[in-house]
């Protein structure tokens, strides 16, 4: 099923045309049905999901309510942006010593149109940083419907103030109609694929899916094809949901994101909701599953409300580093 591209005068495809021809691949197509139905924002049912919060527009007024009557409004909308940069050392066991220090930027749940200058500030945050590659771990767009042209409009800026090669995957909240305009502003989309990435004559492979969470048209089994055995594997996926398929096909390192670390959180960063299929362990931060070792971002952008509280929002170095 061919994806169409934007207008031809869409400034950020001007004089670069792009054409996705999926053909009969089965994963997408089911996504792009799926997506017919995402749009109609129903907060219970529909999908793969029963509930989905960030469709309420209820909570959402509820919620902003509430913290402006308690003046924790504004508040809630600095924290979330202050963005922070974390460093995050990951011992690999298979390695090569030619990628030992080789550091990947990872940056998750954008929500870039979520209000006009986080884009602006995310691209501030990430200019001055050094990394041999970035990774993207879905959701670019606020809402779960409408016009993609914003959150388009902060990829495109964001892209700029990137060095490099930048690798994405998609996310619950993001449209098969993206596609074309992010290959035309140089990111690197791995649908159910894989890449290898060289160095030194030695390779590790970037393997990507699409998102676990609610379209459910990951295929890790495909996006493993080209990979050889006994190679580092290093997964993008959009929500740690896919931890146990991850570690049976004997991937290294899972990045991804989705929970937003809970977003509004206690004192100490207890989550109060995570909205993920997987262990509470499993939300945030390091983790390991048997084999398998994994990093769930809580995100740079926000989610139903542009606020954060106890979650620092963040980007993220993983400097993966031999035994």
């Amino acid at each position: 099923m061919p994806i169409k591209k934007l207008d031809d005068q869409n400034p950020l495809t001007a004089g670069r045309e792009v054409l996705v021809d999926y053909g009969q691949d089965e994963a997408m197509n089911r996504r792009i049905n799926l997506e017919r139905g995402h749009s109609d924002e129903r907060v219970f049912g529909g999908g793969t999901t029963f509930f989905h919060p960030e469709n309420s527009v209820l909570s959402e007024a509820l919620l902003r309510g509430l913290l402006k009557i308690t003046g924790m409004l504004d508040r809630g909308r600095r924290n979330a942006m202050d963005i922070v940069v974390r460093e995050n050392p990951v011992v690999l066991p298979r390695l090569p010593q030619s990628f030992d220090g080789f550091t990947v930027l990872q940056i998750s749940d954008l929500h870039l149109d979520s209000r006009p200058d986080f884009a602006p500030r995310l691209a501030e945050v990430v200019a001055p940083l050094e990394y041999d590659l970035c990774v993207l771990t879905g959701d670019y767009r606020f809402h779960t419907k409408g016009d993609v042209r914003p959150s388009l409009m902060g990829l495109s800026l964001l892209r700029e103030a990137l060095k490099g090669d930048a690798y994405a995957v998609l996310g619950n909240h993001d449209s098969a109609e993206m596609i074309p305009d992010m290959l035309a502003m140089g990111y690197e989309l791995l649908y159910n694929a894989s890449v290898p990435i060289r160095r030194d004559d030695q390779d590790i492979y970037l393997v990507g899916v699409d998102d676990p969470h609610f379209f459910q048209t990951d295929d890790l089994e495909k996006a493993l094809i080209a990979v050889p055995r006994g190679i580092t594997r290093i997964l993008l996926a959009h929500s740690p949901e896919i931890y146990r398929v991850a570690e049976s096909a004997d991937v290294d390192f899972l990045v991804c994101g989705h929970t937003h670390g809970g977003q509004i959180a206690l004192p100490g960063g207890k989550a109060l909701y995570k909205n993920a299929r997987c262990p509470s362990r499993l939300a945030s931060g390091n983790w390991q599953y048997r084999s398998l070792k994994g990093y769930t971002s809580v995100g740079a952008g926000s989610s139903l409300l542009d606020v954060r509280f106890n979650c620092q929002p963040e980007v993220v170095l993983h400097r993966l580093h031999c035994p």
